[in-house]
């Protein structure tokens, strides 16, 4: 059904799937008791819509809890048994934290199956898992790009949850509310993410998850499969910071559109901006193209200076001893709106807060001169990418 899913054949395997379970679990009278195993329930999907005397069991059910993988008793009896006693807490980081209702510490039976067979750390779950999770994020909204940026440096997030997602929810406008409900649903349902803590809120009736990536496999699977997404794009990035550091804005515009081009097709850049904030899609997008200065700069994001919080900002390291080696630098990040004709004007527009808000003031108090300051304003709209600044 994920295949499905993914590869647009949805509406095929949904009408197969329905007859293929009226025939066998409501029609059969050779059956008695059956068990199903999926990662969405079962009460709002079409094709169980036949069915009923269904019990469902989610993520959140305490019962069978400890029946849907490995528990932390049984994993520390195998190690033992294969003399892997001493690599514990390895495998502990690596494929624990699954959590089914109370129960928090239970490790991919997968994995570990693996890891017994060959001893060393690998993504294991990775090359059996299905393409779903990366779609839902290349086109989810610029909230949900953002999160798993926050997920990946290891943090976590508050969310409602729709437990009886199904996938044709999946392709409803992206930014909807609903949309975005729906794929943390799916992620958590999947084993992606985990549950840290749940709580009640009565004055909006509603329940609240603190989410946050399951461990360490799931997140080297994330971060090897964005890699992969601008694999692509790594000679044209370099030569886009080399234009940079060499003040070419001519070279950086040609580079920056060229890595747009060839980028932001697997990505939804934001075709509804008024209601979901596009500037933090590119702001995060560019901002994980300075990765590669981290070695000369320390690079910070919406932070406080002079009169408002700048988008990025790189401050030259002291590598020689005797002052700063570069110079620094200020980017703002515009999307053309419909009161500018062109992306001269977003630019500009770019720039001028740069100037009225002062955002140069925390490099200047630390002692940058201004004249080594360098202001740039990105001008954005769809895969068209304009940059100008002022020295």
């Amino acid at each position: 059904m994920q295949e499905a899913c993914v590869n647009g054949y949805w509406e095929e395997m949904d009408s197969f799937t329905r007859s293929l379970f009226n025939s066998t679990f409501k029609t059969n009278p050779y059956l008695e008791r059956a068990v199903m195993t999926g990662i969405t329930r079962v009460s709002k999907e079409s094709v169980f819509s036949d069915l009923n005397n269904l019990e469902v069991i989610t993520t959140t059910s305490d019962k069978y809890a400890d029946c849907f993988g490995f528990t932390e008793d049984e994993v520390c009896a195998a190690l033992e048994e294969y003399g892997l006693s001493d690599r514990r807490e390895e495998v502990r980081q690596w494929y624990d934290g699954f959590s089914f209702g109370g129960h928090t510490d239970i490790y991919n039976p997968w994995s570990i199956l693996n890891y017994l067979d060959k001893g060393k750390v690998e993504c294991y779950w990775a090359n059996s898992s299905s393409n779903l999770p990366g779609k839902l994020i290349r086109e989810g909204s610029p909230e949900i790009k953002m999160m798993m940026e926050s997920l990946l440096k290891g943090e976590s997030f508050r969310t409602t949850l729709d437990e009886q997602v199904v996938f044709d929810q999946l392709d409803t406008e992206a930014g909807h509310s609903g949309k975005d409900a729906a794929i943390w649903s799916l992620l958590l349902a999947s084993g992606y993410l985990k549950v840290e803590r749940y709580e009640l809120n009565t004055l909006q009736r509603r329940a609240e998850y603190t989410l946050r990536l399951t461990n360490m496999e799931v997140r080297m699977m994330f971060e090897q499969m964005i890699g992969n997404w601008f694999g692509g794009c790594g000679k044209i990035n370099n030569a886009f910071l080399q234009a940079l550091l060499s003040d070419d804005v001519k070279a950086m515009n040609a580079y920056m559109n060229k890595i747009a081009l060839q980028t932001f097709s697997y990505f939804d850049t934001g075709r509804n901006p008024s209601g979901e904030e596009p500037e933090r899609f590119y702001h995060g997008f560019v901002l994980g193209l300075m990765v590669e200065l981290a070695d000369r700069y320390t690079i910070t994001s919406n932070r406080e200076s002079g009169l408002g919080r700048y988008d990025v900002m790189l401050e030259p390291k002291v590598l020689s001893g005797a002052g700063y080696d570069y110079d620094a630098f200020i980017f703002e990040f515009k999307v053309q709106d419909g009161e500018e004709k062109d992306l001269g004007d977003t630019v500009r527009e770019a720039l001028r807060q740069i100037e009225e808000k002062g955002y140069q003031e925390n490099l200047v108090a630390k002692g940058i001169p201004r004249e080594r300051i360098r202001k740039y304003g990105f001008a954005f709209c769809g895969k068209k990418v304009l940059i100008g600044g002022i020295v």
